[in-house]
């Protein structure tokens, strides 16, 4: 399969979806950051100065999804009709995964919603935190799976799914905020 973004002459170009079937299309992506161990039980405990960490985090990728198209020059814009993030707290790491999914009714898939939801969360976390800890690292953001449309279902287990991951265990907190 040929690179859609470039025209005959070598110019970038967005793709054309006007003859493509609108299908339900849904993707999730993850990322984690690792913090310190004084940011982790700040966040956990809800004690860090510039207020819910995960709650403005959440609020930031869900806005972060629903403005790629301002971001990613080629990218379409999309009525996006439900965008989640997840957060999972793992002690043992002092790691917080983030999950976004993101889904839509349209011609074009919603990957790189989910990716940019994804970043946005965890770059919001590092803000609320850096006075704490200009350490922090944010890795491992991928798409984890994408269904529907012409290519169909995709999954990516790059990195496997963490154990135990939202389970509500003592060991992890799970903070979800839903947009219909």
């Amino acid at each position: 399969m040929g690179f859609t973004h470039f025209d005959q002459n070598g110019k970038a170009v967005m793709v054309d979806v006007t003859s493509k079937d609108e299908t339900v299309r849904e993707a999730t992506a993850t990322g984690k950051i690792i913090v310190n161990t004084e940011v982790f039980q700040a966040i956990k405990a809800g004690t860090v100065g510039k207020g819910d960490v995960l709650g403005v985090a959440a609020t930031a990728g869900i806005m972060g999804a629903k403005r790629t198209s301002d971001l990613i020059p080629m990218c379409h814009i999309l009525p996006i009709t439900n965008c989640r993030v997840n957060f999972d707290m793992v002690a043992e790491e002092n790691a917080i995964y983030c999950d976004c999914t993101v889904k839509v009714t349209g011609k074009t898939g919603v990957e790189m919603e989910a990716l940019t939801g994804v970043s946005t969360a965890l770059l919001t976390i590092y803000d609320m935190c850096k006075a704490m800890d200009k350490s922090m690292e944010i890795s491992e953001i991928y798409l984890v799976k994408k269904t529907g449309g012409k290519s169909g279902n995709v999954h990516n287990d790059l990195h496997g799914r963490r154990s135990g991951s939202g389970d509500g265990s003592a060991d992890t907190r799970r903070k979800e905020i839903d947009i219909l």
